[in-house]
């Protein structure tokens, strides 16, 4: 295997992070617990969040957003084939959820300098049977909010942020993730904040709260902390409480090494932006300044009104030349690449099988899918032997 001077990601656990991890272990409680409820109010506080609730994964946050929307316990509850808005440039698990609640996915095109949701094309794609909107924050960089908050209130829509690559990035001094009626995070191993595994909702109706605590955990009462909020059932003399399921429901809930961990990289979120706002300047400059690197690539749009907690360092290629062996070439010298996102997630050979028909080609999102890679991002800050030794095997590569 080669030996990678610049992988993806790096080991993103301190020995601190660790020790909380054995701490849970030492203690025999792994199951959903203290730590658990102390990373949902430390969440909470955090991004001035009412309603905080862990998960397995940042993608069972995205289910359980739609599972509630079309919970039999919700008032305003969405109906079979109601039409929710998705990006083009999006994640499988922002995408199958809709299919999976019997919602129809319409895709919308991305901003090619942005990367993230186009907004004229948003507008265009609504109808009377659209519903809702689920954003993806790509990379910790986000759309114009002010214009979505707008399109948003004026469609009645319901939004859903999925900020997985973009905790702790602001639009404006405002958390992306605060915006939507639902958020979803994610604690993934290469993201900004890991605990292995792991994910949180968030939500800001006391109701939809309720709903997704029950999915969350089988459907039963006992994460009812309310019963007068939206749940009314005929009690049953011969039911155990403990084990009576008022709902559907899954089984979504984290582990309580997770949750420690998480949190204990969480309280380090701040330190962790300025690190990687570092990184992605650094890496910027010292490929935009170079004349062959800037003579191939183009780098999506810096907004004064964003302050982003980078995920990763997207590049796009200017000119038509061949990126499978580009990125092949810088494999071999050391530096490890992915699509964005997935690329164009209407071309997935998935949708073929569950009927979802190309509506049409989405022209900036075939873009990014054939001419846009990113490299990795680190939590620590990037040494000058590593900027000179990325640079170098840029060069080696585009030769």
């Amino acid at each position: 295997m080669n030996n990678l001077i610049y992988p993806l990601t790096k080991n993103p656990f301190s020995n601190d992070d660790l020790k909380e991890g054995i701490k849970v272990i030492k203690s025999k409680q792994l199951t959903l617990s203290k730590k658990t409820i102390e990373i949902e109010k430390y969440f909470g506080k955090k991004f001035n969040i009412k309603y905080s609730t862990m998960v397995n994964s940042g993608s069972s946050a995205n289910l359980l957003a739609f599972q509630t929307l079309i919970n039999p316990y919700r008032k305003r509850r969405l109906k079979p084939n109601d039409e929710v808005l998705v990006p083009t440039l999006s994640w499988s698990t922002s995408f199958w959820p809709i299919v999976q609640s019997n919602l129809k996915p319409i895709f919308v095109d991305c901003d090619k300098n942005n990367l993230n949701i186009d907004i004229d094309d948003l507008r265009k794609k609504i109808t009377k049977r659209t519903k809702c909107l689920i954003l993806v924050h790509v990379l910790g960089h986000c759309a114009n909010m002010d214009e979505i908050i707008k399109i948003v209130k004026k469609n009645k829509l319901i939004l859903i942020e999925d900020t997985c690559e973009s905790i702790g990035s602001k639009y404006k001094e405002k958390y992306l993730g605060t915006y939507g009626d639902f958020s979803s995070f994610s604690f993934y191993t290469s993201h900004q904040v890991s605990g292995g595994e792991g994910g949180m909702i968030t939500c800001k109706n006391a109701e939809d709260y309720q709903i997704i605590r029950t999915l969350r955990s089988h459907g039963w009462v006992r994460e009812i902390i309310d019963k007068n909020t939206v749940f009314k059932y005929k009690k049953n003399n011969y039911l155990d409480e403990k084990f009576t399921f008022c709902n559907s429901g899954f089984n979504l809930r984290p582990t309580e090494v997770s949750s420690a961990i998480a949190l204990s990289q969480l309280k380090k979120l701040d330190k962790i932006k300025l690190n990687r706002s570092y990184n992605y300047q650094k890496i910027k400059e010292i490929l935009e300044q170079d004349e062959t690197c800037s003579k191939f690539f183009y780098f999506i749009d810096k907004n004064k009104f964003i302050s982003e907690c980078w995920l990763s360092f997207p590049i796009i290629l200017k000119k038509k030349i061949n990126k499978k062996k580009l990125i092949n070439k810088l494999y071999k010298n050391g530096i490890e690449t992915r699509p964005i996102i997935s690329g164009d997630f209407s071309q997935q050979p998935g949708l073929r099988k569950y009927n979802i028909k190309k509506q049409k080609l989405y022209k900036n999102a075939d873009y990014i899918h054939k001419y846009g890679f990113y490299i990795g991002l680190y939590s620590e800050k990037i040494s000058n032997k590593d900027l000179k030794d990325l640079k170098n095997s840029f060069l080696d590569s585009l030769n």
